[in-house]
């Protein structure tokens, strides 16, 4: 029977309204013999009440110290700012999306702290894993928010309507890369019943993108498939190619949603300023690549501003905007996760696994990955 207590508290981050921990989750881990610890308030933002956790079985806590006692595992959406770092238990595990590069003071903490570090950020993008893929979940949210987002801002009807006054003809839609959020941006702009046209540089995305009822754009420049299905980072001279045969696209669009994101690396550049200017009055761009440097060369993260007479939105973190269900989806990643954390009642991370070796930042306070060593100047475990 597994006697190991997780631990969630209130994400603290500005802007941020997930939450880790569901009532839903609670009760799958305590099923299985967890303590699910679950700090007041934590799910508040997300519309999850106190009461809900109590009645699956979790236990509340009023301040970190107490939700903090006896602690073996710590779950959070946002990595802990370095004040928060220091309130972890020493030689706990924490679990959390982080990109190590943007952490280093954080990480110097949790080091000290001997902590054990998860990211699912970088989960491996193998079958067995799909059920802890924090990246699909939530870029599941980011892609429908995207869609939303643009149809509320447009000046224009997503769909057609045929009237007594004439028919109007359906808003014309580009998804600018098809992985996860961009399907979901497709298809939700489908069911708003705009005419929607997708491009991807991975030849993979064509047959999603049309199976979705949408059209795929093909360029006349070679595919760049990466690691587990991503896009690879791409030289800027492909990039320059890439801007100059979509720019005709670009300018036809309604509406370009812009989803093309590498992990760990800065989001490629696809829509440039001279771009923005050749699209027609009242068009919008959303970008929800904003938060790691933008896919649209005017973007800016939590920005709309007009840029001539089109709107350009920097979309910061989306899947907050959709708490509930971004939350719901999250906490059951980080049960499915938390699962290979424990054997025999106890936190015993199983680094065989590439799922778990995969993932990790630091295996009691030392780094394993060679970008990790690099950045705390410590050798790798």
């Amino acid at each position: 029977m597994i006697a190991v207590k997780i631990a969630t508290p209130t994400e603290t981050r500005p802007g941020e309204r997930r939450v880790a921990m569901v009532p839903d989750a609670s009760a799958r881990l305590v099923a299985a013999g967890w303590e699910v610890a679950v700090q007041a308030g934590a799910g508040t933002r997300a519309h999850f009440a106190d009461q809900g956790y109590f009645e699956k079985g979790a236990s509340v806590h009023e301040t970190p110290a107490d939700l903090y006692g006896h602690a073996d595992v710590v779950a959070k959406v946002q990595p802990p700012a370095p004040q928060e770092a220091e309130e972890i238990p020493e030689g706990a595990v924490l679990v959390s999306m982080m990109q190590p590069a943007q952490e280093l003071d954080t990480l110097k903490v949790l080091s000290r702290r001997r902590v054990t570090a998860f990211s699912l950020d970088l989960l491996p993008r193998i079958s067995r894993a799909q059920s802890m893929d924090a990246l699909s979940s939530q870029a599941t949210v980011s892609g429908y928010r995207g869609a939303l987002d643009a149809a509320e801002r447009l000046a224009k009807f997503f769909p057609m309507f045929m009237t007594a006054a004439g028919t109007v003809p359906p808003a014309k839609v580009l998804v600018l890369g098809a992985g996860v959020a961009g399907l979901q941006a497709i298809a939700t702009a489908r069911r708003l019943g705009a005419q929607v046209r997708a491009y991807d540089v991975r030849a993979a995305a064509k047959e999603e993108v049309a199976s979705l009822g949408a059209t795929f754009v093909e360029l006349p420049i070679d595919t760049q498939e990466g690691a587990g299905g991503y896009a690879k980072e791409q030289s800027e001279e492909l990039l320059a190619r890439q801007r100059e045969l979509i720019a005709s696209e670009v300018a036809a669009a309604d509406a370009v949603i812009t989803t093309a994101a590498i992990p760990g690396k800065r989001a490629p550049v696809l829509i440039t300023r001279e771009m923005v200017g050749a699209m027609a009055g009242g068009s919008v761009v959303i970008d929800l690549a904003a938060d790691s440097g933008g896919n649209c060369e005017l973007s800016e993260p939590g920005v709309e501003a007009l840029h001539g007479d089109v709107l350009v939105c920097g979309i910061s973190n989306p899947p907050s905007s959709m708490p509930t269900h971004a939350s719901f989806l999250y906490a059951r990643n980080i049960a499915n996760f938390a699962a290979l954390l424990v054997s025999d009642g106890k936190v015993a991370p199983d680094f065989d696994d590439e799922i778990v070796s995969g993932s990790c930042v630091l295996r009691e306070g030392e780094p394993l990955d060679q970008v990790v060593v690099d950045l705390l100047g410590k050798g790798a475990k």
